[in-house]
């Protein structure tokens, strides 16, 4: 029940994060410090030099070298914070000369704590699309399949198996890569939410049809059939609940399948473009040597994926179902 619980309040903080971030987040997504590129996360402090407590307030980055992007504290001119002002949670009360860099500032001098928010919000919001999108095609597949029989479920079977036994990730390379390579934003989300769904939804439609196979010879489907059950009821009503269970499982183990998914395309230019904030567009900054040794702070999305992927292994050990590996992407 521990588990369970840590698990469902990881996922909440994330959702959460990702739903607020525009009241959470210091700086809007596009917003640049050209001053401050790949600067350190901001450090709080709540004790002066003097040696007396204060109000949480930061220290401004000072640039010492250019060519190295290093930088140091300005001890000489604290900032204070402002709490819950102009829309935001907190900023800092001197934006122009000390932002608040909760993450640090990734090359372009973007806020990597704002836009790892905004980001959460779109990856995150596509991974779940997807997951239910797959949910309703393979429901409706495998019932179909399962309640029919026959020739009809050899054909849709077939077509799952063709798509079970293609590496699923170079499927959906494949399908990305014949569409336009420039597109918009929006475009972008409707097209891969469609791709993941289509790919996701032969793990659902196998497992629905050999449950709806399964109830439909069983006395209770038997006895609703015999007493008018038509064929739409007798789906919906009574066979298609009896695979809840494995319905919401397949579903948890999608969401970071489909993370990871976008963020592996997006990383490949297949994705968001460079200018919308999604975790596997920010990872294209940390591909550099660099980034491991001198800006650590870039691979944040990646923690956050690994978080969120957590959260839902948790919450399923948490219910006696582990998360399976095997997931294809």
């Amino acid at each position: 029940m521990k588990v369970k619980r840590l698990g469902g309040a990881i996922l909440f903080v994330a959702l959460v994060s990702a739903l607020g971030a525009s009241r959470l987040a210091p700086h809007a997504a596009d917003e640049k410090f050209p001053g401050l590129l790949n600067a350190p996360p901001t450090t709080l402090h709540f004790r002066a030099d003097a040696g007396t407590w204060r109000s949480p307030f930061i220290y401004p980055w000072r640039r010492v070298s250019q060519l190295e992007q290093r930088y140091e504290e300005d001890r000489a001119a604290p900032v204070s914070l402002t709490w819950l002002d102009s829309g935001r949670l907190v900023i800092s009360s001197d934006e122009a000369h000390a932002p608040l860099l909760l993450l640090g500032a990734d090359g372009s001098g973007h806020d990597v704590f704002s836009r790892l928010l905004f980001g959460g919000r779109l990856s995150l919001g596509l991974a779940l699309l997807a997951a239910v999108g797959s949910t309703m095609i393979g429901g409706f597949v495998g019932s179909i399949a399962g309640y029919v029989g026959g020739l009809m479920d050899d054909a849709m079977m077939r077509a799952s198996d063709f798509i079970l036994v293609l590496p699923a990730m170079y499927v959906v390379l494949a399908l990305r890569s014949m569409m336009s390579l420039v597109l918009g934003s929006g475009t972008v989300f409707l097209l891969l939410t469609a791709i993941f769904a289509v790919v996701g939804s032969p793990f659902i439609s196998r497992g629905v049809r050999a449950i709806v196979r399964t109830e439909r010879g069983l006395d209770y489907a038997v006895a609703a059939a015999s007493l008018g059950a038509g064929h739409v009821r007798l789906i919906a009503r009574h066979l298609l609940p009896a695979a809840g269970g494995f319905v919401v499982v397949e579903l948890t183990m999608l969401v970071p399948a489909f993370i990871v998914a976008e963020a592996t395309l997006s990383y490949v230019g297949l994705g968001f473009p460079d200018t919308t904030p999604s975790w596997g567009t920010m990872l294209q900054d940390a591909s550099s040597v660099r980034a491991f040794t001198d800006f650590p702070w870039l691979l944040s999305p990646a923690a956050a994926m690994f978080v969120a992927v957590l959260g839902l292994n948790l919450l399923l050990q948490g219910t006696g179902k582990g998360l399976q590996y095997e997931r294809p992407m």
